[in-house]
C-alpha cells in the first residue's frame, strides 16, 4: 500500500509517504507558509522515494479542525494531486492524528483555536482501534465537557494554552501532559491506510475540510472588550 499524506492544520506543516510499510516524513515550521511549501515538499518526497504519483493507492490529508487557511491548502493540494493521478482521497481528523502519534490508549486531543477557545476530542484505543468518546468540538476553556471515567493523556496546544482551566475541570483524571506535539503527516498516513483498507476512500471532489467554527476573526468592537 502506498499512501501520500499531507498535514497543514497548524503552524507546523508536514508530508509523509507510507510505502511498503515504511514511512518517510518531511516537515517545516514557521518560516515558510504552507501554500509555499506543501506542493514543493510533496514533490521532493516522492522524488526521494522514487515513486510516481500514479503509483499511489490514495492521498490522505489532515481535514481539521485547525487553521482555516491550512485546512483549505491541504484539501486543495490533495484534491489536485488525486485528480491528476486518478486516485481517491482520505480525509483524516487532525485530532485523531494527534492521538495516533502518542501511542497511548486514552487521549484528550486538543488544539488552540484562538479567540479564547480550543478544539478537542477524546479517544480510546480498544484492541488496536480508536473509539471516539467525545466527538471533535469547539469550546471555551471554562465550559469543558466532563471526561469519561478513568485517566486520560492530554496532548496538543489547546491544553498547553489553557492548562490551568483544563486541570481544574478534569482534576484527578489526567496523566502528565505530552507537550510540544503537532498533528503529523506520518500519523495521517497510518490512519489513512486504515481508512483505505476499510473502504472509506472518497472521490477527490467529495473531500472537504472539517470546520468547527464559522467565524474566523473578532470584530473591532470585540477586540476592544
Amino acid at each position: 500500500m502506498n499512501i501520500l499524506a499531507l498535514e497543514s492544520s497548524t503552524e507546523q506543516g508536514s508530508v509523509a509517504l507510507l510505502q511498503d510499510g515504511q514511512i518517510r516524513l518531511r516537515h517545516w515550521l514557521g518560516h515558510r507558509t504552507h501554500a509555499e511549501s506543501l506542493l514543493q515538499e510533496v514533490m521532493a518526497l516522492v522524488n526521494e522515494a522514487g515513486i510516481a504519483l500514479a503509483a499511489l493507492d490514495a492521498i490522505a490529508f489532515g481535514q481539521g479542525p485547525g487553521s482555516f487557511t491550512g485546512l483549505r491548502t491541504a484539501c486543495g493540494v490533495a484534491q489536485g494531486l488525486a485528480l491528476g493521478a486518478c486516485v481517491p482521497v482520505l480525509p483524516v481528523s487532525t485530532l485523531l492524528a494527534l492521538a495516533q502519534a502518542t501511542q497511548h490508549h486514552r487521549v484528550i486531543s486538543t488544539l488552540d483555536a484562538r479567540m479564547g477557545q480550543l478544539y478537542l476530542a477524546v479517544y480510546e484505543r480498544i484492541e488496536g482501534q480508536w473509539c471516539t468518546r467525545i466527538q471533535p468540538m469547539l469550546c471555551s476553556p471554562d465550559q469543558l465537557p466532563p471526561l469519561p471515567q478513568g485517566q486520560w493523556l492530554p496532548v496538543g496546544s489547546g491544553f498547553e494554552v489553557f492548562e490551568a482551566l483544563c486541570e481544574k475541570s478534569w482534576a484527578g483524571q489526567l496523566y502528565p501532559a505530552l507537550r510540544g506535539q503537532f498533528p503529523q503527516a506520518s500519523a495521517v498516513a497510518e490512519l489513512g491506510a486504515q481508512a483505505f483498507a476499510a473502504g472509506h476512500a472518497v472521490d477527490p471532489e467529495l473531500a472537504l475540510p472539517l470546520y468547527l467554527r464559522d467565524k474566523v476573526a473578532l470584530t473591532s468592537a470585540e477586540r476592544q472588550t
